[in-house]
């Protein structure tokens, strides 16, 4: 029997307004790339340096820090590299390991530099940013277990980097939200120390690509699109029983005993669903949980905050959750 379709999809209702800053974040951005080819046709390593030198601008400015230092970690699959900032008024003795968005292809420690020293400045904290690799030459759960991975290894060697092991964070964008959920899965059923908390800026945690948001934002005017989550899905994912697997389809996972989470909810998103979906979830398995819809916002807007206000919002929000979390 055909599922009835929703009555917004037969007669939308009028797109919500964008912020006039993201507006011109857009404008910005889209007359950078005017001349780059789609992702989709041309090499991943071409997209890739592409997608660095577009966002290099971006990463700009932003919190100075007291020192920034790179290790590289032990993981089952060979080293990972990671880079820790150390704010300059450092207030809370943990760290927060941060994940970067890219749909598990693109991006870097270098495109989400301004975004972990946002965080380093204005909650105080420690930033650690994972470089895991990417797909598709580390196809799902690779880039999972080296995050696993990195947590075990903080636990034991917190103390050589002025932490305390203690009082260690999880977050991340997008992709990077989703591992962020997936490592803290991982670890529950492993019987792990948990992080403190999970902050979790518009991230994927469904292999569905039909939701209300995905088909109201996903055309691509509000840059990603219904395609590139296709795509980004089929470098990442090896077979079918990758996309139900709940360490990367976590919203269909038993959610019982993670720790608390912080959502940063975009509104013209085709993840906005996502985000909903699985901050009530995970209330209902008993977490604790703090969400907040940011009007007139599209995905990846934190990386505008040289820009928009509402992206200095989001940071102070997501900081004073972190502050006031290390400090229970």
């Amino acid at each position: 029997m055909r599922t009835p379709m929703p009555i917004e999809w037969v007669t939308p209702r009028a797109a919500p307004a964008l912020d006039p800053q993201i507006v011109e974040c857009m404008r910005r951005m889209g007359a950078a790339a005017a001349n780059a080819p789609r992702r989709h046709t041309i090499s991943i390593e071409e997209g890739r340096r592409n997608a660095e030198v577009l966002r290099a601008p971006w990463a700009e400015g932003g919190p100075a820090m007291a020192r920034t230092v790179e290790r590289q970690v032990p993981t089952r699959h060979g080293e990972v590299r990671i880079r820790i900032y150390y704010p300059a008024q450092r207030t809370l003795p943990g760290a927060m390991v941060y994940a970067h968005g890219g749909g598990f292809v693109m991006f870097s420690l270098d495109t989400h530099d301004r975004v972990m020293r946002e965080y380093a400045g204005r909650a105080g904290i420690v930033v650690i940013g994972i470089d895991y690799t990417l797909a598709p030459e580390a196809p799902f759960p690779q880039p999972l277990d080296e995050c696993v991975d990195l947590m075990h290894w903080l636990a034991d060697h917190a103390a050589s980097l002025d932490i305390d092991p203690a009082q260690l964070f999880i977050g991340g964008d997008s992709a990077g939200a989703n591992l962020s959920v997936g490592t803290c899965l991982t670890l529950r059923d492993e019987g792990a120390r948990l992080p403190r908390g999970m902050l979790l800026n518009y991230g994927v945690y469904t292999t569905e690509l039909l939701s209300g948001s995905a088909l109201r934002y996903g055309a691509g005017e509000y840059g990603l699109s219904l395609h590139m989550r296709a795509w980004f899905q089929g470098l990442y994912l090896r077979d079918a029983k990758d996309f139900t697997d709940p360490r990367m389809a976590s919203l269909h996972a038993q959610l019982e005993g993670l720790p608390p989470a912080f959502f940063v909810i975009t509104e013209c998103d085709p993840l906005q669903d996502d985000s909903v979906q699985m901050a009530e979830k995970l209330a209902a398995a008993g977490v604790e949980v703090q969400s907040t819809l940011y009007r007139g916002t599209i995905h990846g807007f934190l990386e505008s905050v040289s820009v928009a206000d509402v992206a200095g919002r989001a940071f102070d929000d997501s900081a004073e959750w972190l502050q006031r979390l290390a400090r229970r």
